[in-house]
C-alpha cells in the first residue's frame, strides 16, 4: 500500500526531530502535499492518526497543504515541512 511506505517514512522523520532536538514529542506536523502524490489530506491523516499511535508523533496535529504547481520538482511527494515539538 502507497500510504504505508509513505507514513512509515514521515514517522521516521518526525522521531529523528523530535530526539534531535531533545524533545518529549510532535505537537504539530505541517505537510505540503504535492499535486501528483496520489493522496488526499483525509485519506492521509487517518492513516497517519493510526499508525502514530504509541510513537512521538500520537496525538499530533496534522496540517496538510495541497500544492498546485505541477511543475515543481516535489509535485510527486508530501514534503515535510516543519515539527512543532513538546519539550522535556
Amino acid at each position: 500500500m502507497h500510504e504505508s511506505g509513505l507514513i512509515e517514512d514521515l514517522l521516521s522523520k518526525v522521531e529523528s526531530i523530535v530526539r534531535e532536538n531533545s524533545g518529549r514529542r510532535a505537537v504539530v506536523i505541517a505537510l505540503r502535499i504535492g499535486p501528483l502524490a496520489g493522496i488526499e489530506p483525509d485519506h492521509l491523516r487517518e492513516h497517519f492518526e493510526m499508525a502514530a499511535l504509541g510513537t512521538v508523533a500520537e496525538g499530533a496535529e496534522l496540517r496538510c497543504s495541497v500544492s498546485e504547481d505541477l511543475t515543481s520538482p516535489d509535485a510527486a511527494s508530501v514534503v515535510l515541512e516543519t515539527v512543532e515539538i513538546e519539550a522535556d
